[in-house]
């Protein structure tokens, strides 16, 4: 396996805009093969099982955000509509890739500050006011571009300071990033691991929805990203970057499995925080849990500064303590099943 900075820079250096995730898919199903048995459902979740016993569901989603073309008008501009939760204030003057037969890159519109009036400069764009130029004309364009199409945003990969890194769709292959880097360790457990990477999480969990059907998991451990403090935010409502593995707790939430993991962390030394939600997550452990008759479910999340932008930063660090502590919680469970 790939050091942390590495195996960040391939997962997000791969486009998978949710709905339109096949880059990834096959990515990650290349990156299991040797764990266990990978299938492929018709969501595009990624499914990788081995082992026997105690049934372990690891999740992260694999999509990102992005854009979805909606016309191509006669000026030979692309105008787009959202996929997922985009931020219209950064879209100005971005760089894009359009997929469509071929990757074309284009530059979303800006109106320069000097034409700009008073009010233009208090508000922030409607996405109907945004068009992509590529450079094309809109004839030209209708040979490579069809409707539906997905827009990223133009990659960015920097390491920073102190282990930290800034990339795209750090949300959520820092997830990703954390269950594979334990899967070493878990092949060696005595207990059933599935390694669930679902789809369309950014559209409304839909691949985790029915992702653990039939599978008879016993309990589900989900990683996801979570907000990092900024200046401007309500420091009640973040975590801290560098503070290690976010422990959830919430109503919907199984609660043993939250005490066992702060108990593991500290018995472990392995740096973690607690995340307190007054209802539902917001990730998908809301629909994991009440998956069939119902799933014991944890949340471990990775403190992210300036989520759903290009520059998305998370340290290094903190996706090692979530990988550590996965293993030591599943190490004991299984012990303890087997005892």
């Amino acid at each position: 396996m790939k050091n942390t900075l590495e195996l960040l820079n391939e997962l997000t250096g791969t486009v998978g805009v949710s709905g339109e995730e096949k880059n990834i898919v096959s990515l990650l199903a290349e990156i299991l093969e040797p764990y266990g048995k990978v299938t492929v459902d018709c969501m595009n979740n990624v499914f990788c099982t081995f082992g026997e016993g105690y049934h372990f569901l690891l999740d992260a989603h694999l999509d990102e955000i992005g854009l979805i073309v909606t016309e191509i008008t006669d000026d030979g501009f692309i105008k787009v509509d959202r996929c997922g939760g985009i931020d219209t204030r950064s879209l100005p003057a971005l760089e894009v890739s359009v997929w469509g037969k071929e990757e074309i890159k284009g530059i979303i519109s800006t109106l320069p500050p000097h034409l700009q009036n008073f009010d233009d400069e208090k508000k922030a764009p409607k996405l109907s006011d945004l068009s992509i130029d590529t450079g094309y004309s809109q004839q030209q364009l209708k040979k490579l571009v069809s409707l539906g199409d997905r827009v990223t945003f133009k990659r960015n990969f920097t390491p920073l300071l102190n282990g930290l890194v800034s990339a795209s769709c750090l949300d959520d292959r820092a997830g990703i990033a954390s269950i594979l880097m334990c899967l070493n360790e878990l092949k060696r457990l005595p207990c059933k691991i599935t390694v669930m990477f679902s789809s369309q999480e950014e559209v409304g969990t839909r691949g985790a929805t029915v992702g653990p059907y039939a599978k008879k998991i016993d309990e589900a451990i989900i990683v996801d990203v979570s907000f990092a403090f900024t200046p401007g935010c309500d420091k009640s409502e973040c975590g801290e970057i560098s503070k290690g593995a976010m422990i959830g707790f919430s109503p919907t939430l199984d609660k043993c499995m939250s005490r066992n993991l702060v108990k593991i962390a500290e018995r472990e030394n392995i740096l973690y925080q607690h995340e307190i939600m007054s209802g539902r997550t917001g990730t998908n452990a809301d629909v994991i849990a009440v998956s069939e008759s119902g799933i014991k479910t944890a949340l471990i999340s990775i403190a992210q500064k300036y989520m759903h932008q290009r520059v998305e930063v998370v340290d290094t660090a903190d996706i090692e303590s979530v990988s550590r502590l996965i293993c030591a919680y599943i190490g004991e469970r299984a012990g303890e099943m087997n005892a």
